[in-house]
């Protein structure tokens, strides 16, 4: 199950090594005495933690047993996975409308993310898949112009697409196609 964080105070919340670590732990259900064995860290300060997690809405209690005179409580992450909505952080850059610039596909691909994530948990809060399709691929150009005649290329490949499977009535579904130069496979960022 996918959960989606809008709210900046429950990012910070998360964020800290000890709370990524104790979310990590809970995407199976634990008691905190099983975390702090597990993280070598004392019982208390774990409990803390936890707490604040609860608070936050990032975990969630999955039932209590009665020990040796105490209440052990079991707790597990709210979600298997947690996406930020990139306006958390503000919006870095303004509206940007040219195709090409790397500006404007950050942006598009943010709102992607939040629109995405905020269907997937939805349609997880009420038992339901979210239908969605992904299409990659990579391309080596043998020079920069050739971007240009390829894009051209290819929207109007799209538009023939579209036009053939658009029905007035249906589904609306945004189709987005973005490129940017593939990472190196050493982890060095392009030029």
């Amino acid at each position: 199950m996918l959960g989606y964080v809008e709210e900046p105070e429950k990012v910070r919340m998360a964020l800290s090594p000890i709370r990524r670590q104790l979310l990590d732990l809970l995407r199976e259900p634990s008691s905190a005495t099983q975390l702090a064995a597990a993280l070598e860290l004392p019982r208390q300060r774990v409990n803390y933690h936890l707490r604040e997690l609860e608070k936050a809405g990032l975990i969630e209690l999955v039932e209590e047993r009665r020990r040796r005179g105490f209440t052990e409580r079991i707790l597990r992450a709210s979600a298997a996975t947690l996406v930020v909505d990139p306006g958390v952080m503000g919006r870095a850059f303004a509206s940007i409308q040219d195709q090409y610039a790397a500006e404007h596909l950050v942006e598009v691909a943010a709102g992607t993310v939040r629109d995405v994530a905020r269907m997937q948990s939805k349609a997880d809060a009420e038992g339901k898949r979210l239908l969605t399709f992904t299409i990659e691929a990579e391309v080596r150009f043998a020079s920069p112009g050739d971007v240009h005649d390829f894009t051209d290329a290819l929207t109007g490949a799209v538009r023939r697409t579209v036009e053939e499977f658009d029905s007035e009535g249906g589904r609306p579904y945004r189709l987005i196609a973005g490129g940017h130069p593939a990472a190196r496979r050493t982890g060095e960022e392009h030029e």
